[in-house]
């Protein structure tokens, strides 16, 4: 795995063994970010269910003033702290360890990217919900053509939806 674009182009990243994390496509990092163009710069973008840290470290790398990881996984959260190390990011970073869920409380982002493991899907409706009750900017989720995502949680809208392959993502404004 590695950055797609911007200021850490082609940097490799390391990911956690297992089937436990599965990690964003690089093409579908490189439309997600290819929608994001105008709006990444000097943002704040929150990466739950971090996994890797991949999404979040593009979002750096491409712009992002700064950006928070949430992740339960101890690995994971090694993985995501090694691969910060690697690129110098510590000090333009926040890592939150726990359920995204639990940890939304004061979540000061303006763009929220969320893709929850398969053992935890039913969390989508209720991160969304939590989300919704005070909406950031735009809020993404990751998820399986087979995973049904309300219309409108909240204060947030489904504003639009990209097909890749077996991925979506669906995208949320208020």
């Amino acid at each position: 795995m590695r950055v797609i674009g911007g200021e850490f182009r082609s940097r490799v990243l390391k990911s956690v063994p297992g089937m436990e994390v599965r990690p964003t496509p690089d093409r579908l990092r490189e439309a997600l970010f290819n929608v994001l163009v105008p709006r990444i710069t000097g943002s704040v973008f929150a990466d739950l269910y971090s996994g890797t840290g991949a999404v979040g470290i593009e979002a750096l790398s491409r712009g992002s003033a700064r950006a928070i990881f949430v992740e339960n996984n101890r690995a994971a959260l090694r993985v995501i702290q090694e691969n910060l190390r690697s690129l110098g990011l510590e000090d333009r970073v926040e890592i939150r360890k726990g359920r995204a869920v639990t940890l939304l409380d004061g979540l000061s982002a303006g763009i929220v990217f969320l893709d929850p493991p398969f053992s935890a899907e039913h969390e989508y409706r209720t991160t969304l919900t939590r989300l919704g009750e005070q909406p950031p900017l735009l809020v993404i989720a990751q998820h399986s053509p087979r995973t049904g995502l309300a219309d409108s949680y909240g204060g947030l809208h489904r504003m639009r939806v990209l097909k890749q392959g077996d991925n979506v993502l669906t995208f949320y404004e208020p």
